[in-house]
């Protein structure tokens, strides 16, 4: 594929040419096999058969780095500031998938919402409310739910997670498609993997209610050190950026 697909005329014209690039482009593709395959792996190992998609965080890499993150065939892109969606947007002619991940300040919804396909960090009626004024559209949305309960994380504690999604009833602009969580950042496997397994039974509960508005299918967890891990516990998103871009 060619890379002026990606870019307006003539600002990356040669960019394939050149090796330095053609290097780091055979360097994600390698660490997107390897990252397959680890994914491959943890699904055979929990006996899981969930679609799993990537999303590609390159919130710290540059908008080249992006494109050739796309030329490897990925197609979900993560950012976490307004700016850096936005820039990338610009120059990016594709049909990426757009994830904002990272929490989001009330006023700076009007700047992203109609320019996204996914929010990871609705957590407040605050928020609710603005992106329903503001959204052209319906915003596909997931609830970020702080599961490990540590104050340095963003998001609604584990009991917190279903009343709010029930006083959403009557927002037209937001659809609940599923949780996000981040789990500690810690080598204790069973920490991580208890905090996944809460968010996939709360998840569970969320179905259970059948509501029209929030079908929470989905579950975003698991990062570049843990992401084996979210997908044995049911992970449908997987957020990485070192493991993958660097």
């Amino acid at each position: 594929m060619n890379i002026g697909s990606f870019c307006r005329p003539n600002r990356f014209s040669g960019i394939n040419s050149n090796s330095k690039v053609g290097n780091k482009l055979t360097k994600i593709s390698n660490n997107l096999e390897e990252i397959n395959k680890k994914i491959e792996n943890a699904k055979q190992k929990a006996n899981v058969t969930q679609d799993v998609k990537i999303i590609a965080v390159t919130k710290q890499v540059s908008t080249e780095r992006t494109i050739e993150a796309l030329e490897t065939g990925l197609v979900h892109l993560g950012e976490n500031r307004p700016e850096g969606l936005l820039s990338k947007k610009e120059v990016i002619q594709t049909k990426a998938k757009w994830h904002y991940i990272g929490s989001l300040q009330t006023r700076k919804v009007k700047q992203v919402i109609n320019e996204l396909d996914y929010l990871h960090s609705l957590d407040r009626m605050s928020l609710a409310e603005e992106i329903e004024k503001r959204a052209e559209q319906t915003v596909n949305c997931f609830v970020q739910a702080n599961v490990s309960g540590e104050e340095s994380k963003h998001g609604l504690s584990k009991e917190q997670v279903i009343p709010f999604i029930q006083s959403l009833h009557e927002f037209k602009k937001i659809r609940i498609v599923g949780l996000m969580t981040m789990a500690p950042n810690t080598e204790d496997e069973a920490t991580i993997r208890k905090v996944f397994r809460d968010l996939k039974q709360l998840q569970q509960e969320v179905v259970a209610l059948e509501l029209p508005y929030a079908p929470c299918n989905e579950l975003s967890m698991g990062m570049s050190n843990d992401y084996e891990i979210a997908v044995e516990e049911g992970a449908t998103f997987v957020r990485i950026g070192t493991a993958l871009v660097g």
